[in-house]
């Protein structure tokens, strides 16, 4: 597995393999890695909720998939705005771009920027699946005393272009497990978690972790 410098990353744009929209410019070009810009889209952690019981704390549950309900609010910035992250808050933003990996042998990697990080911004990495269609989620912790302004288009975060040993189908790409994957063609209003197989969650939240790997053992395959 190699990773592509920006010659390489330059030359898969021209053949389609790997897109972006919108498109690049050229502040966004490092030798081997690609600056993301934020989008307009901040989610911040909806803690608590009013009921008939009175104000009680949300918990996040997300293995409750049967009553899962949405544990961020989503808010839109308008051009001239910006966003205050308070001191050790966590929030979600989207991309600005949206990625278009149209090959089976190209993944992703997001990763922080130095300049973000020494700013008291921690942006945890993740994995950009081959074929991978969307925007991408920025997870953000303000690690800093101070509180910290972030616009709209800042270069927070990179990412790194990697190219795999084999090249998959767009099916073998789709599939994460026992499921399609959850985040692909993912946009600015959709980038919250999501649950995972229920199947799975059932087995795992009655402590049956035997049955589990019996009943999705690898030799049981197809």
């Amino acid at each position: 597995m190699a990773i592509l410098t920006k010659k390489k990353i330059l030359e898969k744009i021209k053949q389609k393999q790997i897109n972006f929209e919108p498109a690049l410019d050229k502040h966004q070009i490092s030798p081997n890695s690609i600056d993301l810009r934020a989008g307009w889209n901040f989610y911040i952690p909806h803690t608590w909720k009013y009921t008939a019981k009175g104000r009680v704390a949300v918990t996040a549950d997300y293995t409750d998939y049967q009553n899962f309900e949405e544990y961020f609010k989503l808010i839109k910035l308008k051009p001239g705005q910006y966003f205050e992250i308070l001191p050790q808050e966590f929030i979600l933003i989207s991309t600005l771009e949206k990625i278009i990996l149209n090959s089976g042998n190209l993944s992703g990697l997001l990763l922080p920027r130095s300049s973000a990080l020494r700013r008291g911004i921690q942006i945890e990495t993740g994995m950009i699946d081959c074929g991978y269609n969307g925007q991408l989620t920025i997870p953000v912790v303000n690690n800093s005393h101070h509180i910290i302004k972030i616009y709209p288009g800042e270069r927070l975060c990179q990412t790194q272009f990697f190219e795999l040993t084999d090249d998959l189908s767009e099916k073998e790409a789709k599939m994460h497990g026992v499921q399609e994957a959850k985040y692909v063609g993912s946009t600015p209003y959709s980038l919250e978690a999501k649950t995972d197989s229920g199947d799975e969650l059932d087995l795992l939240k009655s402590g049956k972790l035997d049955e589990l790997k019996n009943n999705f053992s690898l030799d049981n395959r197809q």
